[in-house]
């Protein structure tokens, strides 16, 4: 389906897009969830159950340490769901997943995929409401947490749009943060090819990436890696990039600003969108913005 097929508006809708495990596989903007989508179930939507078995063989734990399960979301006080999500997960391992949902089953593909990542951001999710509530004893009933503050705005930032970007070359990566798009995507397109591996992390964004349109942008984490990660496979690639992003997102002052995360038109990564083998796809100044500073520092 070319670009001109889609439909403008924000693909959120995903509930009209049916379950075709070989059309996620050849989707390049769900690279980094083939591994896991290749795991599941090719005729029908994958359930909790085959995702709980998907995390128990490969030991996911929550940032708790307790052992991940995916289980069916139930009833919550108007409010309470975002309060307990977090806190469910830390404490009991229980990740509620609604049944034939896009949104609920690529973050659960996303746990499976970057669990040292997904682990780290439900911990500082939950030591940051810990700080904020009056009541830190175990077990407590836990129903206001006050503001959320800049730090759980980037953690759910990355968590829902994000994206890692691993370069091995530094003039690439000055680019991309400088926001030179045409010269990034088009005039140096074969060196990204070589040299850049952009793999999606939030599951937001991974929804939208089944009916995208032109604007679509998500928020990078750049992490430089040496030329022999790119010749590792797919597997080891993703494995590293989420020990990176973990170890990243641990270190202090990550949480401090939105701004660390670099916008990124998803589109207009080479190989994405057939577009985009135009070199006038990447003159639309509403989508391919001059750059702007105090991102991605």
């Amino acid at each position: 389906m070319s670009l001109q097929d889609r439909s403008a508006a924000p693909a959120t809708a995903s509930g009209s897009v049916p379950w075709d495990r070989d059309a996620l596989l050849a989707n390049p903007a769900l690279v980094s969830l083939w591994p896991a989508i290749a795991l599941c179930p090719s005729g029908r939507f994958p359930g909790a159950g085959d995702l709980s078995d998907l995390a128990q063989a490969r030991d996911v734990v929550s940032g708790g340490g307790a052992a991940l399960r995916f289980v069916s979301r139930g009833k919550s006080e108007p409010g309470a769901f975002e309060q307990q999500y977090e806190v469910r997960i830390y404490r009991e391992g229980e990740v509620p997943t609604r049944p034939d949902n896009f949104h609920d089953l690529f973050n659960a593909l996303a746990w499976l995929v970057f669990p040292k990542t997904k682990a780290l951001l439900n911990r500082k999710h939950y030591e940051d409401m810990m700080a904020r509530h009056e009541d830190t004893r175990q077990g407590a009933v836990l129903t206001d947490f006050g503001s959320r503050g800049t730090a759980r705005d980037v953690l759910t930032l990355f968590d829902e749009s994000g994206v890692i970007v691993a370069c091995s070359d530094p003039e690439l990566e000055g680019l991309l943060k400088g926001f030179e798009w045409k010269t990034l995507f088009w005039m140096r397109r074969a060196e990204v090819a070589r040299a850049m591996r952009f793999f999606l992390f939030g599951h937001g964004i991974h929804e939208k990436a089944l009916r995208p349109f032109k604007g679509l942008t998500a928020k990078a984490l750049v992490l430089p890696v040496s030329c022999d990660f790119l010749g590792m496979p797919i597997e080891s690639q993703l494995s590293e990039a989420d020990g990176w992003a973990a170890e990243h997102f641990a270190r202090p002052g990550a949480l401090d600003s939105t701004r660390v995360l670099m916008p990124l038109p998803v589109l207009g990564v080479p190989g994405w969108e057939a577009a985009n083998e135009r070199e006038s796809f990447y003159d639309d100044a509403s989508v391919f913005r001059p750059g702007r500073s105090g991102y991605g520092r």
